[in-house]
């Protein structure tokens, strides 16, 4: 629901930032069936620009989103991807001869980081008219292999408040989306139960949403047994777990496309 939208298509492959610039003028917004350029700001970097373009990308893309916030506005940046600044950060620093830490990138990096989502944030501005403002940044983390111990990793996890995984062998098991809810997380699920007009009914959701979490994470511990030594292996009690958990992941974790409400 954000007013503006500000993509930054960081170190990303010629042809799909082509495709990103040839498709977008033809979306419509869905809330007001007019072009959806109208509210957003695209800025290309291709892998093959130097990496001085490729840093300044990401600080130009929170500068225009900040700008708009200032004004009052609802806005929404999504940097793709992190991992790639950070590479660019690691090129610099290595030219700059500057004392690499680990796997190479600079010492600075986590600083770095947290700057940059630190950012974000809502603000009452100054001046007239009075007028109030938020900005919300999404970025993408694409680690070599899907290892979550990787630096850029490490050091976007200690600073933001809302994490998915995504996981490439749920998206061969055809579930979209392909978040791994054993190792997504929030911390502002504690906030959810206020945004409900019956307390009683948002405590409930709160727990709730602790029992299906424990059924999952029991469902992931029977699976490996069953990989192990079977089925037939479980008591019925274990043997019910696998069932609701696998309801709860295909009725509430599994969306549809091509669905009205799930899209």
């Amino acid at each position: 629901d954000a007013d503006i939208v500000v993509y930054v298509g960081c170190g990303e492959r010629g042809n799909e930032m082509t495709d990103v610039l040839m498709e977008f003028p033809k979306l419509k917004d869905p809330r007001s069936d007019e072009p959806l350029m109208r509210r957003s700001v695209l800025i290309a970097n291709t892998s093959n620009m130097p990496v001085a373009a490729r840093e300044a990308s990401v600080y130009t893309g929170i500068t225009i989103a900040e700008y708009f916030r200032d004004m009052g506005y609802t806005v929404a940046l999504m940097a793709d991807s992190t991992s790639r600044w950070a590479e660019a950060m690691r090129e610099i620093s290595t030219r700059l001869e500057e004392m690499p830490a680990e796997e190479g990138y600079p010492a600075y990096l986590a600083a770095r980081i947290a700057a940059f989502y630190e950012r974000a944030g809502r603000v009452e501005c100054r001046g007239n008219p009075s007028r109030e403002g938020t900005l919300s940044i999404i970025g993408s983390v694409s680690p070599p292999g899907g290892d979550l111990s990787d630096s850029v990793v490490q050091a976007t996890l200690h600073v933001v408040k809302v994490f998915w995984s995504l996981q490439g062998r749920l998206a061969y098991q055809r579930h979209f989306p392909a978040i791994d809810w054993l190792t997504s997380y929030s911390f502002y699920k504690e906030y959810l139960k206020d945004c409900f007009e019956d307390k009683d009914q948002g405590q409930e959701m709160q727990e709730l949403t602790v029992q299906a979490m424990s059924l999952l994470e029991q469902e992931a511990e029977l699976l490996e047994i069953v990989r192990l030594v079977g089925a037939e292996a479980l008591s019925p009690a274990d043997r019910l777990t696998l069932e609701t958990a696998r309801s709860i992941r295909e009725d509430f974790l599994h969306q549809n496309a091509f669905h009205e409400v799930d899209t």
